[in-house]
């Protein structure tokens, strides 16, 4: 089994997709009006309206905008120089600055505009893990 894609529902696709591109800073491979894909090397994140879900056949299975519970994580070369380019347009989102966790990540926390809570982070020295 290969992991290979995370898909947001979103009442609002466009500024979302608009959002993901500008942060990432790949370009999004719009499918339909109602679909489009953002694909890193490793994986995929998907983006859906709301519409897509009658295709599944229960068109209330996915509720945008709910989320409190999944982060999204990129893992990034440098998160202090990724916050430097973007804090301009995340400043309104901003959960948090980039901090080195007690796992030895450095991470950035800010939020998509459905409020989905996305990680830029960098890997740090790691601590041992426990037994």
């Amino acid at each position: 089994m290969q992991f290979t894609s995370v898909r947001i529902i979103s009442q609002i696709i466009d500024p979302m997709v608009e959002f993901y591109q500008n942060v990432i800073g790949i370009p999004a491979v719009i499918y339909t009006p109602d679909f489009a894909e953002i694909k890193t090397p490793l994986s995929t994140l998907a983006i859906g309206s709301v519409n897509t879900l009658a295709f599944f056949g229960d068109e209330n299975m996915a509720q945008p905008g709910t989320n409190r519970s999944a982060i999204i994580e990129f893992m990034v070369d440098d998160v202090d120089a990724k916050y430097q380019q973007i804090k301009d347009f995340v400043k309104n989102n901003l959960v948090q600055e980039p901090t080195t966790m007690p796992w030895g990540n450095r991470s950035l926390l800010f939020r998509d505009p459905d409020g989905n809570l996305i990680n830029f982070f960098t890997p740090q020295a790691r601590p041992q893990p426990q037994s």
